[in-house]
């Protein structure tokens, strides 16, 4: 089940070195510009692809973030 999480939060996971799958849904030329530590690019118009690809564990967490200049 989808949830959201906080950017402190996240920091926090990434921090910890949580086992988490990060993933950028952004454009490449942004993923090379600005990603997280760790992050991996994931195309907007190829998410589901992305993920059944990159990450075989069904009960991995994922985490999907976006660019958000708020």
């Amino acid at each position: 089940m989808p949830t959201e999480i906080s950017r402190d939060e996240l920091h926090a996971r990434i921090t910890r070195g949580d086992p988490i799958h990060l993933f950028e849904v952004l454009p490449l030329m942004y993923w090379r510009k600005h990603h997280l530590p760790g992050a991996r690019p994931m195309p907007p118009t190829a998410v589901e692809e992305t993920v059944v690809g990159a990450v075989p564990d069904r009960g991995a967490e994922i985490v999907l973030y976006c660019w958000d200049d708020d």
